[in-house]
């Protein structure tokens, strides 16, 4: 009907009159183009629920992906890349022509005089206030490997900053895991409220039967219904519960959840006994930083090779016979080597030895503590493994004794009580499954987040 009526406005619209229009759905109404129309507007339908259906679902790695990308912290990678492009970019200007321009004028007590009085010719003199103003351009030939190692300083810093970014990053998953499941828990607990519901209502069912044949009291079917009302308030309170949990998953993930969004269970999944967490990457990038600081140690106490110009004005000049100020200019080969930082080398690669042990011990007891962590969770997983297998078997004879209790309710044999004792113990035979098995899903990764896998 409201494909035809928006037809009847398509029509409407190119100045089609109603008249002339009611006449062509008439004649029009059993015509192909019109079942053709139905046709593509009830696949049009079928498309949006579809796609409206695929919005309501979540999984747990689609939170992972959106809380990593959303969170404020993200922003540093960014900041930490753009560092070291720039500090990179500064070292390798070392390669380019350094330029300096000097200036100075001195006042001396004595200047230098040439002890010969020849008759007839006046032996120029130089004055004791002295000016020169000079600019010098070197040239790096041979640095030793000192700007190499000054890049590679800035890469491996700049790695470690970002390996500590991914840290903190990787640690959302533990946060994401207890939202996530705590979630999965209310939305079965919620399914099973309402299972007992239904039980609830039954019991009241078959007693105001009763209460109208005359065979029992009104009194029973109210400590039914009471009990129908308690299991109201318990979903009421779930459905808060799991509202909260749903917006502050949503805090995470930079994005308003619908709290109808359903959020699909995770398979199980089996523990490795491999550890790749993100901590030994970064144990990895500081020894290796070491590494590189301890070439830069070397690279620094080798001699360097510069070519370098001067050129100048001053007084006196070149030639310090002629007082006068003059241009000037020189080149050559300059050999540079600062042999001081010998003395302190052997000491400085000794530190750089006990930082390396240090980040060593730093590693094993990371392993240690980590390894540690994963046989409690084993543990936890076999317990809750073990617990599952005689769930079913506990529900199968208490939903068998609850069959049993709703005839016998029926005939009047047991009391309401005696009923609701029997529906509430097999509510929380189911109860303990859901708890069972979330708990288990919730160990399992869990565990999967503390090995790194």
């Amino acid at each position: 009907m409201k494909c035809l009526n928006w037809w009847k406005s398509d029509c409407f619209l190119r100045g089609v009159s109603p008249k002339q229009i009611n006449q062509s759905v008439k004649k029009k109404s059993n015509a192909p183009a019109m079942k053709l129309v139905l046709a593509t507007c009830f696949f049009l339908m079928q498309a949006i629920t579809a796609v409206a259906q695929d919005k309501q679902d979540l999984t747990l790695d689609e939170c992972y992906e959106q809380a990593k990308a959303n969170y404020p912290l993200i922003k540093k990678r960014a900041l930490i890349n753009k560092s070291k492009a720039y500090s990179i970019e500064n070292a390798e200007k070392g390669y380019l022509p350094q330029l300096s321009i000097n200036g100075q004028a001195t006042y001396q007590s004595a200047v230098t005089e040439i002890p010969i009085s020849v008759p007839g010719i006046q032996v120029p003199q130089l004055k004791k206030d002295q000016y020169k103003i000079y600019g010098e351009i070197n040239q790096s030939i041979y640095d030793g490997g000192d700007i190499k190692q000054q890049k590679e300083t800035h890469r491996t810093v700049s790695a470690i900053e970002e390996q500590r970014l991914e840290i903190e990053l990787y640690q959302l998953k533990e946060r994401v895991n207890q939202l996530f499941f705590g979630i999965l828990l209310i939305q079965e607990q919620l399914r099973q409220n309402s299972l007992l519901i239904k039980d609830i209502n039954l019991g009241i069912n078959k007693m105001q039967g009763a209460v109208n044949n005359g065979t029992a009291l009104k009194s029973n079917v109210d400590v039914l219904k009471a009990e129908h009302l308690n299991a109201l308030q318990q979903a009421i309170d779930m459905k808060a519960t799991r509202k909260a949990y749903v917006e502050m998953l949503g805090l995470f993930m930079h994005q308003p959840l619908d709290t109808a969004i359903v959020f699909i269970r995770p398979t199980p999944i089996l523990s490795t006994s491999a550890i790749n967490r993100p901590e030994l990457a970064l144990f990895n990038y500081q020894l290796h930083n070491l590494d590189v600081q301890e070439d830069a140690i070397s690279a620094r106490n080798r001699p360097k090779l510069d070519f370098f110009f001067q050129g100048g004005y001053g007084r006196p000049a070149l030639n310090i016979l002629k007082p006068s100020f003059e241009t000037y200019y020189i080149g050559g080969v300059r050999l540079r080597w600062n042999i001081a930082g010998l003395y302190t080398q052997k000491k400085e690669k000794a530190l750089l030895e006990n930082d390396r042990i240090a980040i060593m011990v730093d590693k094993e007891t990371f392993l240690f503590n980590t390894n540690y962590q994963t046989k409690q969770e084993q543990a936890v997983i076999d317990k809750y493994s073990d617990l599952l297998k005689s769930d079913d078997e506990i529900i199968a004879l208490r939903e068998k004794v609850k069959n049993t209790s709703i005839a016998q309710l029926e005939n009047g044999v047991i009391t309401t009580s005696d009923y609701l004792r029997e529906v509430n113990a097999e509510d929380q035979a189911r109860q303990n499954k859901i708890v069972h098995e979330i708990q288990l899903l919730l160990s399992q990764y869990n565990n999967k987040y503390t090995q790194g896998n």
